[in-house]
């Protein structure tokens, strides 16, 4: 990173007619942190999601090497306005969602899903790994969980197991036990892997699916 970086920043979004609290709001952080980064000589973990909001290169942004723009195809716009940046979080810090009261930043996971800005201000983006979930859900394919929607049969949902991260299961009710609370099992879509009950096993839903992103690889 260069110490152009806060220049280059203010540039990108003043051309994309943005005030640095639209530009937050877009990227998904604060407006101080905005202000700021106008101001500093180093780089932001945020270069991505600024870069996209801005319609730049992430490179020119990052380092100033090469065009500014990103040279879209016509057929490809900015994030529209009403868009937000969830942040595509671990499995350890979705498990720990409902159990401290802020258990990452926006911008703090590994990676940033922009969409549609509907859901509430704790929802993330988990990434499915393994095959328990197949042939619905892909490794590699990424889940959209708003912990503020309680489940309802047939949901998908990520749930904290016993090694206090979360996992993502289909979500199916079994009865009610003697204080009122509901028996669930989390339900894998692979024959192969086991069903687990909560009166079993100690399972807490940490949210549920909204949204359902595909990757498509060529092989």
């Amino acid at each position: 990173m260069t110490s152009e970086f806060g220049k280059r920043l203010k540039e990108a979004r003043k051309n994309a007619g943005l005030t640095q609290a639209q530009l937050a709001k877009k990227v998904g952080i604060g407006q101080s942190t905005v202000a700021e980064l106008e101001r500093t000589a180093s780089g932001s973990s945020h270069v991505a999601g600024i870069a996209a909001a801005c319609n730049v290169s992430p490179m020119w942004l990052a380092t100033g090497d090469g065009p500014m723009k990103t040279g879209m195809d016509s057929n490809v716009k900015p994030v529209a306005e009403g868009m937000r940046a969830y942040p595509v979080i671990s499995k350890i810090q979705a498990g720990l969602v409902k159990e401290i009261s802020c258990p990452y930043e926006p911008g703090d996971g590994f990676a940033v899903e922009f969409g549609e800005d509907d859901a509430s201000t704790w929802a993330f983006f988990l990434e499915i790994e393994g095959d328990s979930m197949l042939p619905e859900f892909r490794s590699g394919d990424r889940v959209l969980i708003d912990p503020d929607v309680s489940p309802r049969p047939g949901d998908f949902v990520a749930a904290r197991n016993t090694k206090q991260e979360a996992t993502f299961k289909k979500y199916r009710v079994r009865g009610i036990d003697e204080t009122g609370q509901e028996i669930f099992e989390l339900v894998p879509l692979n024959d192969d892997y086991p069903v687990l009950r909560s009166d079993e096993h100690h399972l807490v839903v940490v949210g549920t699916m909204l949204e359902h992103r595909r990757k498509f690889r060529r092989r």
